[in-house]
């Protein structure tokens, strides 16, 4: 089968062809309909996180936003047929954990990352496999298209599981969003969803302009204020601050920043992971943050179960991930689109849609 294949830290993918998966005894082997092309894969790509233990090796099949339909089952497995379409969180659980039980697979304390470890291939092929399908693999609603679930991927799991249920966003609150790629405008759109009012902060006019058409009530281009937090600040009732503020880029001075906007008592989330320049190592004023008593979430992915609440959102009009797709790609196209995300310039979320 054909499939975009790792060659090394900030060389370029090749499309090659390679042995399709294996279907084991517990998993699940899937044709691929639409995978996202995602930021996370350009920093695998570049060589980012080995700090947190994601090394992929030359040969590594990319891709961990994928959608398909399901053409061969394990002899252990019991909730997916053949024929099913399918969907599946980036980190696979095993079901078995202390953090599985509670209900947190995205936290599993065997938790294996799609697309960034050799022992785990992704989703830029023809097919792909999914371990431990009971628990990963989610069947798709009748009509959902396959593009739109695409997009769910990283980017919109983590950001619905972070802003539904990391923090506490209520009607009427006020919620700044650092960083409209990707995950940010997926943030903006469901704390829109959810009845906040939203404050948009980036350095790009285009994507500040998506941001408003996904539910930002306020935007701040960051290039022409002198102090972003203070600006952010300014927007909100008294001046007080945001009751959650998100950075959804993961560098130091958007983490800063956002930890910064809160206002007593608010709550930061960070659903951005760091770069070399920081290596997971950010200060923050903390003694602000105690005596304000402003609290630290995170979000990684999202847990199996709560697909359903995107799946019923959609269905009520609530949520539309697929407005959040700039474009659709050919396999081919892969390689060059990843290569081109570290300029910062993409507004939305590419899928590959045509293998």
């Amino acid at each position: 089968m054909r499939a975009a294949v790792f060659q090394g830290p900030k060389e370029p993918l090749e499309i090659e062809d390679v042995e399709p998966p294996e279907c084991d005894d517990a998993g699940i082997v899937v044709e691929t309909d639409a995978c996202g092309i995602c930021r996370s894969d350009w920093h695998a790509w570049q060589g980012d996180w080995s700090w947190i233990g994601m090394r992929p090796t030359p040969g590594l099949v990319f891709g961990h936003e994928p959608v398909g339909t399901v053409v061969e089952v394990g002899d252990d497995v019991e909730r997916i047929r053949e024929g099913d379409r399918v969907t599946n969180p980036f980190n696979l659980s095993d079901g078995t954990c202390v953090r599985c039980r509670e209900g947190r697979g995205n936290i599993c304390e065997r938790s294996v990352p799609m697309g960034f470890l050799d022992f785990a291939p992704g989703a830029f092929a023809e097919r792909y496999p999914v371990r431990e399908a009971d628990q990963n693999a989610v069947v798709l609603p009748d009509g959902v298209d396959p593009t739109a679930v695409a997009s769910l991927g990283c980017r919109f799991a983590t950001a619905f599981h972070g802003v539904a249920h990391r923090v506490d966003v209520d009607p009427g609150d006020w919620v700044a969003v650092h960083g409209c790629g990707g995950v940010g405008l997926s943030a903006i759109h469901v704390a829109d969803a959810l009845g906040a009012s939203v404050v948009a902060v980036d350095l790009n006019r285009d994507s500040l302009d998506k941001a408003v058409e996904l539910g930002a009530d306020e935007t701040v281009h960051a290039a022409e204020v002198a102090d972003v937090p203070q600006t952010v600040k300014g927007v909100t009732e008294q001046s007080r601050g945001v009751d959650v503020s998100i950075d959804a880029l993961g560098i130091a001075e958007t983490c800063k920043n956002s930890v910064n906007s809160l206002g007593k008592g608010g709550q930061h989330l960070q659903i951005g992971l760091t770069t070399t320049d920081e290596e997971g190592e950010v200060s923050l004023p903390i003694d602000i943050m105690v005596t304000d008593e402003r609290e630290f979430y995170g979000s990684y992915g999202m847990p199996p179960q709560e697909y359903d609440e995107i799946f019923r959102m959609m269905e009520r009009g609530k949520l539309d991930p697929g407005r959040i797709v700039s474009e659709t790609v050919s396999l081919e196209d892969v390689p060059e689109k990843i290569a081109t995300l570290g300029d910062y310039e993409t507004v939305g979320i590419p899928v590959v849609n045509e293998f």
